[in-house]
């Protein structure tokens, strides 16, 4: 096993990354390597799914290691503790809200100015970097511009939206495109993991080539319960009550979904930092010290809202995503296409749905699946945006 070997269906992608850390071990045992082999900044770009920060933490490891080997075996004490979010020089931003703040990129930057501690490099990944605020982008471009020695820098952002990253800081980063992995390769992932093979290829189409999507539908049975509900909607919508039933239904089904993953996570933290605040005690400087952390706890508050809100839209999302895929089926089952459907268990709502409506008709409600997608993106209120595609969806 190797650090690549989570890459599935990304072998040009791999060869380049590999070829760097080779170049990277070469510098930093002080060998000449040819000049454009390895640069300090790079962007990975891919549709959702694709396996973004999978490929920049691989990397990042490859990095890391130091075995006598190939870089990135894997095994070693640099590519174990980076894999597993330990190594002191390997600086992950995960945002966790709407965006990345200025603040926080800043104490990244400054992190990234030192020298490694144990590694042999300074490795900072940006996931989701096209969250990174103008701020914020700018902070970031001052360190990219003006690197230092032994620090290199990964950025990921979805390749649907490549302006979403500053073009100062694309233009200095070297490109890592990646495509969508086919089923037969997530399916084998799943497989090694130990999934028999039937749900293993079951899940690999319904996730859509997303591999930890994929994974969840055939480890959490709620999530099959969540998806099964989601695709029986187009079948269900034959009058404007149903189509605001389903409405109401998706967003409420997101909001539930992420008040479950969070409301324990933010209990744990408010908790914590009231701890960190001294609450409860008893001396003289008790009182002003309670006076003082008001800032500190609206702060965390104004972070758990913005991770609840990403939360809830990231769950929309998905739900958005299968009904997509649901009027795709629709369009192959009318055009007679020879191509494996993303649900073949919803075949006969796909068959139902087929028969009511014209080709014409599931193009417009693909686009209205789509549009709204855009919309939440943008901010509209996903109650809003829901019920408008709903309606878009009904029956004749």
């Amino acid at each position: 096993m190797t650090v690549w070997d989570d890459l599935v269906g990304q072998q040009p992608a791999v060869a380049m990354l590999h070829s760097a850390a080779l170049a990277a071990r070469d510098v930093y045992e002080g060998r000449p390597v040819a000049p454009g082999t390895l640069t300090h900044a790079w962007l990975f770009t891919g549709p959702p799914g694709s396996g973004r920060s999978v490929a920049a933490r691989a990397f990042a490891a490859a990095l890391q290691c130091v075995s006598d080997g190939e870089p990135g075996c894997g095994v070693c004490s640099g590519c174990h503790t980076t894999l597993t979010r330990s190594h002191p020089d390997v600086r992950a931003v995960v945002p966790e809200g709407l965006s990345i703040s200025v603040s926080e990129m800043r104490a990244v930057v400054a992190t990234a100015a030192r020298m490694p501690a144990l590694g042999r490099w300074q490795v900072v990944l940006i996931e989701d970097a096209d969250r990174l605020t103008e701020q914020a982008s700018n902070a970031l471009l001052k360190a990219v511009e003006e690197p230092p020695a032994r620090t290199v820098f990964l950025l990921c952002a979805p390749s649907t939206h490549p302006d979403d990253v500053a073009v100062t800081i694309r233009s200095r980063c070297r490109l890592v495109p990646l495509r969508i992995p086919p089923p037969e390769a997530v399916a084998g992932i799943l497989s090694r993991s130990g999934i028999d093979e039937q749900t293993a290829r079951w899940a690999a189409a319904a996730g859509q080539g997303h591999v930890g999507r994929s994974r969840r539908l055939a480890h959490d049975a709620d999530a099959r319960a969540r998806r099964a509900e989601v695709l029986a909607i187009p079948a269900s919508l034959t009058s404007l009550a149903a189509c605001l039933a389903a409405a109401d239904h998706l967003v409420g089904a997101a909001e539930a979904e992420a008040a479950a993953i969070t409301v324990e996570r933010d209990a744990g933290e408010a908790e914590a930092l009231q701890t960190a605040l001294g609450a409860g005690g008893t001396g003289k400087g008790a009182a002003a010290a309670s006076r003082g952390a008001t800032a500190a706890v609206r702060e965390l508050e104004r972070r758990q809202r913005s991770r609840a809100t990403r939360t809830q839209r990231d769950a929309l999302d998905r739900a958005l995503v299968d009904l997509a895929a649901f009027y795709r089926d629709v369009l192959l089952r009318q055009a007679g296409a020879a191509v494996a459907p993303a649900h073949p268990d919803f075949a006969d709502d796909v068959t139902a749905v087929a028969r009511r409506i014209t080709p014409g008709g599931a193009l417009q409600r693909l686009d209205a699946v789509l549009a709204c997608r855009e919309a939440v993106e943008l901010n509209v209120k996903p109650r809003v945006a829901v019920e408008a595609m709903t309606a878009a969806l009904r029956l004749p």
